[in-house]
């Protein structure tokens, strides 16, 4: 998994005004310039919020990339929930479950 990629790109979309428009305008090829694992693209193309906070994007990060995508508020809570109900506990990252 390549989460420092995927939270490089959300980080960028969020910040940076050209990286958005070739998001808009060429999503393929933005995309082919991270290391992204074939989930993880999947995950930013649907884009399944659920799954990216289970891979473990940042709650900060992936917050204002759902806003981008037309998540209200609402919306993103319950998609986490839904990620956590799907794909099980957080797998990497700050909120990532440890098992002992």
């Amino acid at each position: 998994m390549s989460l420092y990629y995927v939270q490089k790109l959300l980080y960028q979309l969020n910040r940076d005004s050209y990286v958005r428009k070739r998001f808009d305008d060429d999503f393929d090829l933005l995309l082919a310039e991270y290391e992204l694992t074939p989930e993880e693209t999947e995950a930013i193309r649907k884009p399944d919020i659920g799954l990216l906070y289970v891979l473990g994007v940042n709650g900060q990060i992936l917050m204002h990339y759902a806003a981008m995508r037309d998540y209200e508020w609402d919306e993103y809570l319950a998609a986490m929930r839904k990620g956590l109900k799907d794909h099980g506990p957080v797998r990497a990252g700050l909120y990532a479950t440890v098992w002992e």
